[in-house]
């Protein structure tokens, strides 16, 4: 098994739609940070040390055939070197509406993290150090998140090769997706879930 299709959108973007999408058309099992907070044992020393330098992608991605969300975004240069011929996609959707979503969610959670339980602690620090990786450090507003938000999409268009990259918002629904995979428009709706009540939910392990 080899990763085909890396999502390079970060969280807040409809990462956890695209996941369910994916996995519905047959490209899955699709990796997504809610892997990680599920196999925190495995998963979270094995991002810690991708984040130190020292990825070991096999092992990060053994028995899955994609992956979206963070901590993948954070690693876009560095996945494209390791999967030359993968697809990728890059989930987007209006800069000030993320911010507000992000900034909401798990820029909160990642600010507050001293406050975690101690399971908590080592999976908020390595989501802590990937998302300001990819161009989000703590302390920034919401016009600092705007423009690195920005930056972000840019710098993946800039990167991966345009035969290669899907720019896409899942309010597009199936139809932009099935094409860039090559697969058939399924008969049922497209997967939209994870609003913000869902997503402290899942953070909760409620879901």
């Amino acid at each position: 098994m080899t990763i085909s299709v890396i999502g390079t959108g970060v969280g807040r973007t409809g990462t956890y739609s695209l996941k369910l999408a994916i996995n519905q058309l047959g490209a899955g099992p699709c990796h997504h940070m809610e892997e990680v907070l599920h196999k925190m044992p495995v998963q979270v020393p094995l991002w810690s040390a991708a984040l130190g330098g020292q990825p070991d992608w096999q092992k990060i991605y053994s028995g899955y055939l994609s992956a979206v969300d963070w901590p993948t975004a954070g690693f876009f240069r560095e996945l494209l070197k390791a999967y030359p011929t993968a697809r990728f996609i890059l989930t987007h959707r209006s800069p000030e509406s993320w911010a507000d979503s992000f900034g909401s969610t798990i820029f909160k959670l990642i600010s507050e993290r001293d406050q975690a339980p101690p399971e908590m602690k080592e999976w908020l620090e390595m989501a802590a150090g990937v998302i300001a990786k990819t161009g989000f450090p703590e302390g920034l507003d919401r016009d600092g998140l705007i423009k690195a938000f920005n930056a972000h999409n840019e710098a993946v268009k800039n990167t991966i090769p345009a035969k290669q990259l899907l720019v896409y918002e899942v309010k597009e629904g199936w139809g932009p997706l099935c094409k860039f995979l090559g697969k058939p428009i399924p008969s049922e709706p497209f997967p939209r879930t994870n609003d913000r009540a869902e997503f402290w939910d899942r953070v909760a392990g409620k879901i």
